[in-house]
């Protein structure tokens, strides 16, 4: 039996929230996350083997990935997310040392709030830091991304990785996700806070509409280079998306105008966060959920209903979906005074039309990456 206690480091990696700027990081947009005190927790020692063991504080499972041989480890259900982590760190010239590794994650599986992130810049930040490396946090995002790609199934954007290697407690960060250009942005939000609401429904991005939403926006971005002078979707402006909007298919068209009004709610959100203007930054959120539901369709009866019922309530300045979609959480800006009566009446609203009990989270908004020895 593990103990935690057994263990020299601890390493920790962020779940996140998105406060704005949804499924706009694939194609080259400026995004608005935050980290958060939901975390994985990886407890590490060397064992002076040629392998990694790995367990799980919340599985009966038990993993052992040979060094030699890290690509047997893709058909595994969970450790896979592990070896893909190993094996391409070590291929970006970086020492992998035997070791154990025991996993201990707070951040709710399938919510929208990356789990599979924090999993991932965690255990490649527990293996360098085995290994007696220093690491650069935008690397190991970076290859935890290829990781997801390669491992996982999933074609994500840089966003989650990012912002869970590279977040900072009390800021969101503006990431510029065709440079990686980043710029803390304080999170000052006065008498209000964050709510996160988990419709609980479960969901896959591999199972999911996210590689065809994907792929959507691409087919719009190859039409619109004909015409426009673009390097990605985030670089069209609306007028010259609404130009030549007949050269695309209807549902094409619809995703395309998602993206690129969604980036101009970004640069909006930015201002309105810098001027404390709180209420119009709630506006945005429910005008980027609007956007997600129609015109991107990626939210759902228990998303749009979670947000429906929070957008009611007299004490919420605005609330949206967060994440990928197709399940997962809202997040809401709510009176402070307010926050329990909210949670019960949207919790009531919301269990009376689905079916579902929602789960609330609390969580502050904290560091990425945090390294105990």
């Amino acid at each position: 039996m593990w103990s935690k206690s057994d263990f020299p480091f601890e390493v920790s990696a962020a779940g996140r929230v998105n406060l704005i700027g949804e499924h706009v990081d694939y194609c080259g947009g400026k995004v608005l996350p935050c980290a958060l005190s939901l975390k994985n927790t990886v407890y590490a020692r060397p064992n002076g083997e040629d392998v990694i063991r790995i367990r799980w504080t919340d599985l009966p499972d038990e993993a052992t990935l040979r060094l030699d041989a890290l690509e047997e480890g893709r058909r595994h259900p969970y450790a896979k997310y592990h070896a893909g982590c190993a094996a391409l760190w070590r291929a970006a010239g970086h020492t992998v040392v035997g070791c154990d590794l025991l996993m201990d994650c707070t951040v709710p599986f399938g919510s929208g709030l990356s789990s599979s992130a924090a999993i991932e810049v965690s255990t490649i930040a527990a293996l360098a830091t085995v290994a007696g490396e220093p690491f650069d946090p935008v690397e190991v995002a970076l290859v935890a991304q290829k990781a997801e790609h390669e491992y996982a199934g999933v074609n994500c954007g840089i966003m989650d990785q990012f912002v869970s290697a590279n977040g900072r407690a009390g800021c969101a960060l503006l990431l510029d996700c065709a440079t990686l250009q980043k710029e803390d942005i304080p999170v000052a939000l006065g008498d209000c806070v964050l709510v996160i609401a988990d419709c609980k429904k479960p969901h896959s991005l591999v199972k999911s509409k996210y590689n065809e939403r994907r792929a959507e926006v691409e087919e719009a971005l190859r039409i619109l280079q004909k015409r426009i002078d673009a390097d990605c979707l985030a670089d069209v402006r609306p007028y010259l998306l609404e130009e030549y909007k007949k050269l695309l298919l209807p549902v094409v068209y619809r995703r395309a105008k998602h993206v690129v009004e969604e980036c101009e709610r970004v640069r909006r959100a930015v201002q309105y966060l810098r001027s404390g203007n709180v209420v119009a930054f709630g506006e945005l959120l429910n005008a980027s959920h609007a956007s997600l539901r129609d015109l991107y369709e990626v939210t759902g009866k228990e998303l749009d209903t979670l947000a429906d019922a929070a957008q009611s309530h007299p004490a919420c300045l605005g609330s949206r979906m967060t994440g990928a979609g197709f399940g997962g959480c809202t997040v809401s800006i709510v009176r402070r005074e307010a926050e329990e009566n909210f949670k019960a009446f949207v919790a009531e609203k919301y269990e009376r039309a689905t079916g579902y009990r929602a789960a609330f989270y609390r969580a502050e908004i904290a560091d990425g990456i945090v390294v105990k020895r």
